[in-house]
């Protein structure tokens, strides 16, 4: 079948009438009232619909070839803005912007009407998002499922240096990239009880039901026909939730009292689980999206076919963390009471669907659930959890006969006080499949974390090393770079082939190229510096070395031990020991989670010392540091272009990956860090030469820890150190007090290798020629972070599927 295609003008006077079409008849407006938002909806809806062309003809050729899909299931995305992406994807950036030249319109004012979807927190939606374009880029059949949230994580900003949270309204004035749907809502039960069927079925009874209102994005590819989709799922109340009664009577609260309690499930992302109701929304929040994406997936596969022996050859469900795993149970519920199989056949086509990524070696991170929650909120799952926890022990007790230790440890169910179900466990024992996402995690995850079903099952574990969209984040974030990289390389494909960057290390002995290069890495400063003047009143030097470090507040990536270090400087600084600093600009960005009391104080005391250190004309002109707000994928492409050096400074084997690092050496930053994540891979690619390497590894670490771990002895023995604490002490003692009693992330105890470290880099960077050769290096030896390679991995080693190429 063909299609017309009405929206694929490629002169500005095409894009300029299809513009001013959609602001008629779209809008409903004229150019000359027309607002801001008008004017940038129309914009967007003029490239929309270009990449809508190119969805159709995907979907066409999808349904013909009738292929193994990929179904990405994610609790979080972050997408980054769109309109500078699709522009890019969809070829008509020079057509939009001389089309609005010509209507009079801005087109700089325009993009920045353009809203971040806040569906994501950190670097799990942001891979999430990165697999997505590339696997859209290399025309592999995926869908991504995901809740729509209404308010995303949150906006950040700082009162007295510390977090405070604020709505993010991401979708106030509309969101012109989606499309809604309505009409294909799904229902999702909760609460009830069950009545017995035959053999194992069972009938569930919801004491409540949430409507799912789906809407979807495009996912365009780079450089192909290919347009992928990520379906966004919103909690709605049927309309039966609303009591006129109550409302007649002047009970306003108690009469839509229903209805906020159902759409309470996609309001945010991550409800704060500190409190009993909290918990319970975060779990809603889990099974309300599978159930959705599960119900969507049946519906895709029944178009093309209709054999449940197919199923698996038809579809894999990926997993992205714990969030989704109860997609195990619901589809197991869906085979059994749903459509009648019998529960062997059901269990085989359950495992060979799924496929489950572990994003963590930390205990705690592994989602787990009381027993007594679940028996309420979702009480067949739990009946079936049950039983697939009872069948999977007689195949341990027969692996491993009287070893009722073995048993307790791979148990899905742990016992104790509280009976709480192990969501890893889960996972694994339900997928075919499951990886880490970089060789170090892969190989701590098979030796510690879940080293009992790796006994086990052996050939189920394997590694997906992560990687980054190099369209997003250099080609789109870092233009000069990308030019510069293109003159060199010739325009051959390398944001699609990111091996061939490995054709720039004859330009690091280049003398005219490192010039360039650095004066590329110096505009990139002076726009830092001028959006951190404008954000923050902070006055950075771009001449300055630019040290940054971006990720996610917590503990074990330690920022804390980034702040000892500032504040070393500064003490060395006060005292007039100057002839070894070098100026630096330092650089935060990151969220705590609302809940995480111990996070949100050491981002306070990093602004605290903030305000410190550029109060004192002493040792500004030295030392600047700026911790910018409400970070996100925006602020990342600010950042990364302009950063020289990359603090990865995690406690060795508490790090799964990490992407900041991919990203920041890939646009030519240097790493410091220690043998954590993705970091040892990193070093081996780039060479030990170029990377400044510090601290213990993980075996080191747990030899200190079996040796008994004193933090006292680290702070008696090093003066300078002692000076640090102390200063800590002054403006939080309780953090000071962690650190010389308990000190969990072997922070004092990587201190000295971390400064001596750092003198290192400052003498690094006092020779500007050889520190330029370091930077392109780490840029061509970084071809490997290609999240295209990622999907390959994921293609040849999980899940065994092909490209279907799609007709221009």
């Amino acid at each position: 079948m063909t299609y017309a295609t009405t929206h694929s003008g490629t002169t500005p006077g095409d894009f300029g009438r299809e513009l001013l079409s959609n602001l008629y008849y779209q809008r409903g407006t004229t150019l000359e009232s027309a607002s801001a938002q008008d004017a940038y909806h129309s914009l967007a809806l003029t490239v929309r619909n270009r990449l809508v062309d190119r969805y159709i003809r995907t979907a066409a050729a999808h349904y013909q070839e009738n292929p193994r899909f990929i179904y990405y299931l994610s609790a979080e995305y972050m997408l980054g803005r769109q309109l500078d992406q699709n522009l890019l994807y969809s070829g008509t950036q020079e057509c939009a912007h001389s089309a609005l030249a010509a209507l009079g319109l801005s087109g700089d004012e325009l993009d920045a009407l353009d809203v971040e979807p806040g569906l994501g927190n950190g670097g799990l939606g942001r891979l999430a998002a990165c697999l997505l374009d590339a696997m859209a880029t290399q025309d592999i059949p995926a869908v991504g499922y995901g809740i729509r949230y209404d308010y995303g994580i949150f906006q950040q900003e700082f009162q007295d240096g510390a977090q405070v949270e604020h709505p993010d309204d991401w979708t106030f004035y509309g969101n012109p990239w989606e499309f809604h749907a309505s009409d294909d809502q799904q229902k999702v039960g909760f609460y009830g009880h069950t009545e017995a069927l035959d053999g194992v079925r069972r009938k569930w009874v919801p004491g409540e039901i949430v409507l799912g209102e789906p809407s979807h994005m495009l996912v365009p590819g780079y450089g192909t026909t290919t347009v992928n989709i990520i379906r966004l799922w919103k909690a709605r109340a049927s309309p039966q939730s609303f009591n006129l009664s109550h409302f007649g009577a002047g009970q306003y609260g108690e009469a839509v009292e229903e209805i906020v309690r159902s759409e309470n499930i996609s309001k945010v992302l991550y409800p704060d689980d500190s409190t009993e109701l909290g918990r319970e929304l975060r779990l809603k929040q889990q099974h309300f999206l599978v159930t959705c994406a599960l119900r969507d997936i049946v519906r895709r596969f029944r178009l093309c076919n209709s054999d449940w022996d197919h199923f698996a050859d038809k579809v894999v469900i990926q997993l992205n963390d714990t969030h989704p795993v109860m997609a195990i149970a619901e589809l197991m519920r869906m085979l059994v009471d749903e459509e009648g199989l019998d529960w062997d056949r059901a269990w085989s086509i359950t495992r060979r669907t799924f496929a489950y990524t572990c994003h963590t070696l930390l205990p705690e991170a592994l989602e787990t659930w009381p027993v007594e929650l679940m028996r309420r909120l979702l009480p067949r799952h739990l009946e079936i959890i049950f039983l697939i926890n009872h069948l999977f022990l007689q195949e341990v007790a027969d692996r491993y006969p009287g070893d009722d230790a073995k048993l307790r440890e791979l148990s899905i169910i742990a016992e104790g006080a509280e009976q709480r179900v192990r969501m890893a466990h889960l996972a694994v024992v339900g997928s075919s499949a499951v990886n880490g996402v970089a060789e170090l995690h892969s190989r701590l995850l098979a030796a510690t974390t879940l080293h009992g079903f790796a006994n086990l099952w052996p050939g189920r574990f394997h590694n997906v090393t992560n990687g980054v969209s190099p369209r997003r984040f250099v080609r789109l974030a870092n233009p000069r770079l990308a030019e510069l990289i293109t003159e060199r390389l010739g325009d051959g494909g390398w944001l699609t082939d990111l091996d061939q960057l490995s054709r720039l290390e004859p330009a690091a002995a280049d003398p005219e190229f490192r010039r360039r290069w650095r004066e590329v890495k110096r505009l990139n400063r002076e726009d830092l510096a001028e959006q951190t003047l404008a954000t923050t009143g902070v006055v950075l030097d771009p001449d300055a070395l630019c040290d940054v470090m971006i990720k996610r507040f917590h503990e074990y990536k330690r920022q804390l031990l980034r702040v000892l270090h500032v504040v070393t400087l500064y003490h060395r600084i006060r005292r007039g020991e100057v002839a070894d600093v070098v100026p630096r600009s330092i650089v935060f960005g990151g969220k705590a989670a609302p809940g995480y009391y111990v996070a949100k104080r050491i981002m306070k005391l990093a602004n605290r010392v903030a305000e410190v250190v550029n109060a004192d004309p002493a040792v500004s002109p030295y030392l600047k540091m700026v911790f910018l707000p409400d970070y996100n994928v925006s602020r990342a492409q600010l950042i990364i272009p302009a950063a020289d050096l990359s603090e990865q400074i995690s406690l060795a084997g508490k790090e799964a990956s990490g992407t900041s690092n991919m990203k920041l050496a890939l646009n030519g930053a240097l790493t410091i860090g220690t043998l954590d994540g993705a970091n040892v891979e990193i070093r081996d690619r780039v060479g030990g030469e170029n990377f400044f390497l510090f601290g213990l590894d993980t075996a080191e670490v747990a030899a200190l820890r079996g040796r008994g771990y004193r933090p006292r002895d680290h702070y008696e023995r090093d003066a300078e150190l002692r000076e640090v604490v102390d200063a800590v002490a002054g403006w939080d003692g309780e953090l000071a007090d962690d650190l010389m009693h308990r000190d969990e992330y072997l922070t004092l105890a990587d201190f000295r290798a971390y400064v001596d470290c750092q003198d290192r880099v400052a003498r690094a960077w006092r020779d500007p020629e050889d520190w330029t050769r370091m930077s392109i290096l780490n840029t061509a030896r970084s071809g490997f972070f290609s999240a295209d390679r990622t999907v390959r991995d994921y293609c040849r080693d999980i899940w065994h599927v092909t490209p279907v190429y799609v007709p221009r």
